[in-house]
């Protein structure tokens, strides 16, 4: 199947969704694009928190009258069932379809399209043969986005021998060919890359994040959580960042909000000692994941890292095989700067994945490329947006859609005349 076929078929969806979707965002989201869902703030004026505080109050309730109860007979479902309806009540859940997830791609990525993508814009309408010269300024646009060296110089060559196989003489249309070569370096042949690994219904899974202070690493894991429970699974938190000033409160108000149980001792406390007992807990309850923070201070580098690894041997020891995803949280705003954590990272820890924060404010987007060529280490979520669901699963083709939008569409246009 041609590069637009697949395209086209997986990303846009028929026109008719479009235009419902296009509706219902006019009537649900009548602020202006300026006005930013505030889901960091730690203060009870959350609107979605408002919405449901009564709701969330009432799951509560139910929770505390089932625990008071152990010897509840396990033919008595009742209450059970009510604590289902109730959670089912404060969100319930709406699958998205390809094409409102492809717009957050188009709409998350703004600002790199809009620097790197004028830049390639610039020079098909400078370039109309694509020679030597044109090769030479694209390889420097693709560096400026922070694409990396070793992934620009692997575009180059592939560029260079797509030209000359297909005899392209003008720079019509080079997008394309760009955007499928993107894609093809991405995945290099690997399949579900971005899948988390998560266990058999009725065993734990634990999902280890680690990062340094400041990359939006304790807001990744309250959407996580909420994207979790949201397909029915019962998620619990482990507050295992005890030294960094207000870390655990941060988590809790992620966790009232969710309607996830945190797991915590006080500040200063052995993060390893948090994880043991969020494990017993978790275990105790039957919960489906376990969701662990921990610290993050760069600047304490050898501590920091003698720190995961005790936590990682505790986990390990505890569930054979755990933890079964290691995510590393970066900034993406810092461009070659993540790099370079990822690589510190990855030299102390057992990293399965990278959770790409604040994409959509950067203009150096080419930084997924990068962490995923020079590392090998998969992106598997990236952040898009300030709201609860706009930590997505990464997905090369929509990310590379995201980038050409508008070139992209054109050409899709072109092929359907």
């Amino acid at each position: 199947m041609s590069f637009f076929k697949r395209l086209k078929e997986k990303l846009w969806g028929n026109e008719e969704q479009q235009n419902d979707e296009s509706q219902e965002e006019l009537q649900e989201n009548p602020l202006a694009d300026d006005e930013v869902d505030p889901v960091d703030s730690t203060t009870e004026e959350h609107k979605e928190v408002e919405e449901n505080e009564s709701q969330v109050t009432e799951i509560e309730t139910v929770e505390e009258t089932v625990e008071q109860k152990d010897d509840i007979e396990p033919a008595d479902q009742t209450v059970e069932n009510e604590i289902v309806e109730v959670q089912e009540e404060v969100k319930p859940e709406k699958k998205p379809s390809a094409w409102s997830i492809t717009q957050k791609f188009k709409a998350g990525l703004a600002k790199t399209r809009d620097t790197f993508t004028s830049k390639v814009n610039d020079l098909v309408a400078r370039y109309r043969k694509v020679d030597e010269d044109f090769f030479e300024e694209l390889e420097e646009v693709l560096l400026q986005a922070d694409v990396g060296f070793e992934t620009v110089m692997e575009l180059m060559d592939k560029l260079r021998f797509e030209v000359q196989r297909k005899n392209i003489k003008d720079t019509d249309g080079i997008q394309t060919v760009i955007s499928e070569k993107l894609v093809e370096i991405y995945e290099n042949g690997e399949e579900n890359i971005i899948a988390l690994n998560m266990q058999p219904k009725g065993e734990l899974t634990v999902i280890l994040f680690v990062g340094v202070n400041g990359v939006g690493k304790t807001t990744t894991i309250g959407k996580l959580a909420h994207r979790l429970k949201s397909q029915g699974k019962t998620v619990m938190l482990a507050a295992g960042d005890t030294f960094r000033a207000g870390a655990i409160d941060q988590l809790q108000v992620w966790g009232d909000r969710v309607g996830c149980e945190v797991v915590k001792q006080s500040e200063g406390s052995d993060p390893a000692a948090v994880i043991y007992d969020a494990i017993g807990a978790a275990k105790k309850r039957g919960a489906d994941v376990l969701i662990c923070d921990t610290a993050g201070r760069l600047q304490n580098k050898v501590n920091l890292m003698k720190e995961l690894e005790k936590v990682h041997r505790v986990i390990s020891r505890e569930i054979p095989n755990a933890p079964h995803e290691v995510l590393l949280a970066l900034d993406a705003t810092t461009g070659q700067n993540a790099l370079v954590q990822a690589q510190m990272f990855k030299e102390a820890t057992n990293v399965t994945g990278i959770v790409l924060t604040k994409l959509d404010g950067t203009a150096k987007g080419g930084i997924v490329l990068a962490i995923r060529n020079k590392l090998n280490i998969p992106v598997k979520f990236i952040g898009l947006g300030e709201k609860m669901d706009d930590l997505q699963p990464f997905d090369a083709e929509r990310y590379v859609y995201g980038l050409f939008a508008e070139g992209l569409e054109k050409e899709l246009e072109k092929m359907e005349d």
